[in-house]
């Protein structure tokens, strides 16, 4: 299991030298530089191997090319952070390629912009079996696209923290990162604390562009990942099955409203019958039990709609010991889909705001 804040590229050195598969390296708060880059050996920040071909090495401000300045410039430690380099190398300007750290090799210089980062920020939890679920989305997701950097941040109660992630970016150069809430619903995390958070990095890195993605929200393809959980432990019965969807449960009726919303959709893709209930709040599953057998189901499933095991899920499974309990949403492939597609959304979107400004 990969531990958390790490960031996965795809290893472009070895490709463009013909060394070895693909591979990802993990990129912590205390080497935020990763080893792989992107196609073109990663010559949008400039990103070559340093010594021992261990640490990625910067280089200063478009390898100081508009300026007439050669050579590699490290940050002064055992550690060198990669820099973000002016437009792609100079590549838009049809700039070549540009000198190793010995003088005497020459990294290929990119024709397309690189991507912006993805940073993904799941909600943190005192349970670790949360974070481990956050980091293997994390990996599932970079695997998807290893020309992209992702990187993991926590919004509360684990590490790495949304300002430590944001915060070694900038460190290391990187000018444009796409922030992905990895939550089920829009609720105070997404509404106030993520943008608050992402407000003040603004005023710490004004060189780095944020920008907020929509939630995961109650996509169609989530609700086939909870059916797909739900069929897996369903009971080979001739009478009629029951699913009780789970979820955390909100003061606000709109939250509550689109927990209903997705017991419905379940029903219909399943033909079963399906009622909600909530781990915080009122209908409990009890409730929720009850009004299934009175609608004429004998065998129960309870389907959690929650992205990781945890505290609240152990509470449904203590309110309901003798019913059968699905799988969380977990590290599903349609779950990083939707990831995916709300970073394409927001890239999109900036690019539209960019061509018409």
């Amino acid at each position: 299991m990969l531990e958390p804040g790490f960031a996965f590229r795809r290893d472009a050195l070895w490709a463009s030298r013909g060394e070895g598969g693909p591979g990802f390296v993990g990129c912590g708060v205390d080497n935020p530089a990763p080893l792989g880059a992107r196609a073109a050996f990663g010559a949008w920040r400039g990103e070559l191997l340093g010594p021992g071909g261990n640490h990625a090495v910067g280089t200063r401000d478009a390898f100081a090319a508009s300026r007439g300045e050669g050579g590699l410039v490290d940050s002064g430690g055992h550690h060198p952070v990669p820099v973000r380099a002016r437009d792609a190398f100079g590549a838009s300007r049809g700039e070549g390629g540009l000198a190793g750290s010995g003088g005497d090799s020459a990294a290929p210089v990119g024709t397309r912009d690189a991507e912006p980062a993805l940073i993904l920020v799941a909600h943190g939890s005192r349970d670790p079996r949360s974070a481990a679920n956050a980091a293997a989305v994390c990996a599932l997701v970079a695997g998807q696209r290893p020309d992209v950097a992702v990187h993991l941040a926590f919004l509360d109660l684990n590490a790495p923290s949304v300002d430590q992630v944001i915060d070694t970016l900038a460190t290391g150069g990187v000018g444009h990162a796409i922030v992905v809430p990895m939550l089920l619903g829009s609720a105070f995390h997404a509404r106030v604390d993520l943008p608050g958070m992402l407000a003040a990095a603004r005023q710490r890195h004004p060189f780095l562009r944020l920008e907020q993605a929509d939630v995961l929200g109650a996509d169609e393809r989530l609700i086939a990942a909870l059916c797909e959980r739900v069929c897996a432990v369903v009971p080979v019965a001739d009478s009629p099955v029951g699913v009780a969807v789970a979820a955390v449960g909100s003061r606000r009726r709109g939250a509550n409203a689109r927990t209903a919303e997705v017991a419905d959709r379940l029903a219909d893709r399943l033909g079963v019958t399906a009622e909600i209930c909530f781990a915080t709040s009122e209908p409990g599953v009890s409730i929720a039990v009850d009004r299934l057998r009175a609608r004429g189901v004998d065998h129960i499933v309870v389907a959690p709609w929650f992205l990781a095991p945890g505290l609240l899920t152990d509470r449904l499974r203590t309110a309901a010991p003798d019913l059968v309990h699905a799988g969380t949403l977990g590290a599903h492939p349609l779950l990083a889909d939707v990831v995916w597609d709300r970073y394409d959304a927001t890239l999109s979107a900036s690019m539209k705001w960019a061509l018409s400004a």
